[in-house]
């Protein structure tokens, strides 16, 4: 069984991970048994496969926990538009129909349920409304129906507060019930959708990166730069990661110091100057994401594969041969080949499958994840019109008419936080309510004491709570708002903390305070050393389950200037072909305070690029670079970011 939340070892993580890739689906994702065999004929219809997803998210988050991506109704409060897809079964006949979800608040014992949907045929719905049952994701049984040939399936949403579906199941069987058990679930679906028992030829590559956020495509940008042929793998379909208009977080560091002023150009061109003050949770068109694609969709020998996620890694006496991803639309299989590789995943899962030493400090409180939010004024046509509503025509169409007014429904399924404080709510503190002070913000954060790659569904729900109970207390009991309204929210989780890969340096805090200088100073590090935690004065009554942060402030935890990084926290120390950028690079917890903003990201990735190319020059690895090729490296440091190897 994959473990629901809490800590999980590295032989629990391989053996449900192999199974959920050998499992996860492939083709059309619409297949049935041959029609001859009567008694057990089915038809599995994946919700990522829906033709047309209408208002539906896709969310990946949750693929290692629980073998799939699901569809996400997230509209806010404001139901979205139906989910469409055309479905041919083995024969018509009398079918059982089961809906694999879950009410997403039972892990809290809200009352309640948010997340109701319902699934049409051919324009009907089932008399059982979806998302009501079970804190686990479990199949839920949708009775019997007389069925033909050909039919329409929908599925509607039916409050817009977060309903989710991740597979339907048409059993000929009526009194076939299907495992909730991953692994004998993952089976089912081989059998069923024809999965092929090898994964697809990807290719070979001189460098693989896993994580398209600013580390991993700056990472790959520089090697392809350099000469490498480069294959980029992203689980979404935007790269940035935290920068991107999925997470709206707004990258941070300085970059372009001396002695190496041409460090971070490669950020700067995915991030130009004119664009580079910006806020949390601004609007999607600030983070430019089809400048980030464009930008890398430009180099010939990069192959990027966005909506791709790493399933398997093939490494034998600590050397990564091969890895297996899957598409998360099509759940296509390929097994891709490299010799090196480079973990910018955020989660260090490469280097973690691989068997790479790490550090994990669940016992201690962790950095949580934020989903930002934002709200509108609906009276202001300028803000309607720059919307980005489900319902975004509706609303306009008010707004002309002069019919603003924007009522939300009471919310006793989230956080009740009618009596508490929160930011922005004047009615505790200083007795003015300020607008911007709560929405947009950083602070709106939780996990602190839950794992987060295991529990970060949970952690993104409880976030969700925290969001729709602040809300309807401002307009519903404090009767502040009227005319305004949720306008856009994450459901991607913006992660703080997660596994580090240790390597030859293991970078501290202290280091930064005491001024530690290296003779590999690779990338400078601007940030103070920013640690969070859950915020006191917003905390009683939440034991466990906070949802506002605190920072490390004073002098303790700012260090003088600019602090140049070494190149050896840059790769594994046991793994001998694995970098490693971002926030999974070799730090301490104090250590990832100072590193783990976006832009210092960014450049750590254009090191291991640069790197990279070297290695693949010289017919070395990552830790030869320092021991005999440094000047060589820093050479290349000085070089200009557009610089190429033709």
């Amino acid at each position: 069984m994959i473990p629901k939340s809490g800590s999980i070892d590295r032989r629990q993580f391989l053996t449900w991970a192999g199974v959920a890739a050998l499992g996860l689906l492939a083709g059309s994702r619409l297949y049935a048994d041959p029609p001859g065999d009567s008694a057990g004929r089915f038809l599995f219809v994946e919700a990522e496969g829906f033709t047309d997803r209408g208002g539906w998210e896709l969310d990946q988050q949750s693929m290692d926990q629980m073998g799939s991506p699901y569809l996400l109704a997230h509209g806010l409060g404001v139901p979205v538009r139906d989910a469409v897809t055309q479905v041919t079964f083995p024969g018509a006949g009398r079918y059982r129909v089961w809906v694999r979800t879950k009410d997403w608040v039972a892990p809290w014992n809200a009352p309640g349920t948010p997340g109701r949907f319902q699934l049409l045929i051919d324009g009907q719905a089932l008399p059982e409304t979806f998302g009501t049952k079970g804190a686990a994701w479990h199949w839920h049984d949708g009775g019997t129906v007389t069925l033909g040939a050909e039919a329409e399936l929908a599925l509607h949403d039916l409050t817009g507060f977060e309903g989710r579906c991740e597979a339907i199941l048409f059993c000929a069987d009526l009194a076939f019930e299907p495992s909730n058990e991953v692994a004998a679930l993952t089976a089912f679906r081989r059998r069923l959708l024809g999965l092929p028992d090898a994964p697809e030829d990807g290719g070979s590559y001189d460098l693989l990166v896993v994580g398209g956020g600013l580390a991993g495509t700056c990472a790959a940008l520089a090697a392809a730069r350099g000469g490498l042929r480069v294959a980029l793998v992203q689980d979404r379909p935007v790269l940035g990661g935290n920068g991107s208009s999925e997470v709206r977080v707004w990258p941070q560091g300085s970059i372009q110091q001396e002695p190496f002023p041409h460090l971070g150009d490669m950020v700067a061109e995915l991030i130009p100057a004119d664009e580079q003050r910006g806020m949390n949770g601004a609007a999607a068109p600030l983070f430019n994401d089809t400048r980030k694609l464009a930008v890398v969709d430009a180099e010939p020998r990069l192959t990027v594969l966005l909506e791709h996620r790493l399933m398997t890694v093939d490494a034998v006496d600590q050397h990564i041969r091969s890895v297996v991803v899957q598409s998360t639309v099509s759940a296509r299989q390929q097994r891709l080949h490299a010799r090196l590789f480079a973990d910018c995943s955020g989660d260090a899962k490469m280097g973690y499958l691989a068997g790479a030493d790490h550090e994990y400090e669940l016992d201690k409180p962790l950095m949580g994840s934020s989903n930002l939010f934002s709200v509108l004024d609906a009276a202001d046509p300028q803000q309607v019109l720059a919307c980005e509503c489900k319902d975004k025509a509706a609303l306009a169409m008010a707004t002309a008419e002069g019919r603003v007014a924007q009522p939300f429904p009471r919310c006793p399924w989230a956080l009740d936080l009618t009596n508490k404080p929160f930011p922005g709510r004047g009615k505790f503190g200083n007795g003015r309510d300020n607008l911007s002070k709560f929405e947009r913000q950083w602070y709106w954060e939780s996990g602190f004491d839950k794992n987060p790659i295991a529990d970060i569904e949970l952690i993104r729900d409880h976030n969700f709570r925290a969001m729709y109970g602040a809300w309807d207390a401002l307009k519903n009991v404090d009767g502040l708002y009227p005319n305004h309204r949720l306008g856009w929210s994450a459901f991607i989780a913006g992660k703080r903390e997660s596994r580090r890969l240790l390597g030859d340096v293991v970078l501290d805090g202290k280091h930064f305070m005491d001024g530690l200088a290296w003779d590999d100073a690779a990338f400078p590090c601007s940030w103070h050393i920013d640690l969070h935690f859950p915020n006191k004065r917003y905390a009683e009554g939440f034991a466990g389950n906070e949802f506002v942060s605190d920072f490390t402030r004073g002098k303790d935890y700012r260090y003088q200037g600019i602090y140049w990084a070494p190149y050896r926290c840059l790769y594994s120390r046991n793994v001998s072909n694995l970098f490693m950028a971002g926030r999974d690079i070799s730090v301490t917890k104090s250590g990832l305070g100072a590193v783990r903003v976006m832009r210092t990201c960014g450049m750590m990735g254009e090191v291991v690029g640069k790197a990279a190319a070297i290695c693949i020059r010289h017919g070395t690895e990552p830790r030869a670079v320092y021991h005999q090729h440094l000047a060589e490296l820093q050479a290349a440091l000085r070089e200009p970011g557009a610089a190429r190897v033709e």
